[in-house]
């Protein structure tokens, strides 16, 4: 089993930024990807940003140009560097990662993840 921890949610006012991070414990998982999703009270979880373990990154249309996500596979953790914070990314963020070998037209959806961290909160406020 792989066990995944995040870390770095808060509270931060609009256009903001914060640091989210993720470590990944046990099995070690080759040919991975990693990255973040999102749930907002009331919505269901969406994706936000993920990276393969080869580099190839994707990100949802509402943070492209303001979210980086990095990974270091050395030591299994993956980032996610938030600048200029909305209110509308308020949520509990998650850490998602999974071992099948997916292509980019699939990286963004949810079901293809098999691990998943407890998440953590990120509140902007307006």
């Amino acid at each position: 089993q792989v066990q995944l921890v995040e870390s770095g949610g808060g509270l931060v006012q609009t256009g903001g930024s914060l640091t989210l991070a993720c470590t990944a414990s046990g099995r070690t998982v080759r040919d991975n990807v990693m990255g973040w999703f999102r749930q907002a009270p009331g919505k269901e979880r969406e994706f936000v940003a993920v990276r393969r373990n080869d580099g190839a990154t994707a990100y949802a249309d509402s943070v492209k140009g303001r979210f980086t996500i990095s990974r270091d596979n050395a030591k299994k953790s993956v980032s996610l560097r938030m600048d200029s914070l909305k209110p509308e990314d308020t949520a509990v963020y998650y850490c998602a990662a999974t071992s099948r070998r997916l292509i980019i037209t699939t990286m963004s959806m949810s079901v293809y993840y098999d691990y998943w961290g407890e998440g953590t909160q990120v509140t902007v406020s307006s």
